[in-house]
């Protein structure tokens, strides 16, 4: 169970993503296709096609982490959007991290 900071947004890419992928190559991701700051302390989520396989990218005063989570069974419940990347409530997080689907998801607003 991850216990976030408050006030910590969670942005979620929306398209499958290589999970190979490791830090520099997703912080590039989150700058490029979510047009966020990876240094700004949000949390940023990534799934492979399958929807099996989901990385959790975020950065903290003393560097980066990751978090990769694989599910015995069924598929990370990611809200159905035609937008690239969405917002979701730091409190729905636990559900989608449980393969649960979430309630409330918004595209985020542009800055």
């Amino acid at each position: 169970m991850l216990t976030l900071p408050r006030g910590i947004r969670v942005f979620a890419y929306a398209q499958p993503t290589d999970l190979r992928r490791s830090f520099d190559r997703l912080g590039a991701m989150v700058r490029e296709h979510l047009r966020q700051d990876p240094l700004g302390g949000d949390l940023y989520l990534f799934r492979n096609r399958a929807g099996d396989r989901v990385k959790v990218f975020w950065h903290e005063p003393s560097g980066f982490w990751i978090f990769y989570k694989r599910l015995h069974r069924g598929v990370f419940r990611f809200p159905d959007t035609s937008a690239t990347s969405i917002e979701i409530e730091a409190a729905d997080l636990a559900f989608l991290l449980q393969g649960m689907p979430i309630s409330a998801a918004k595209a985020p607003a542009r800055p």
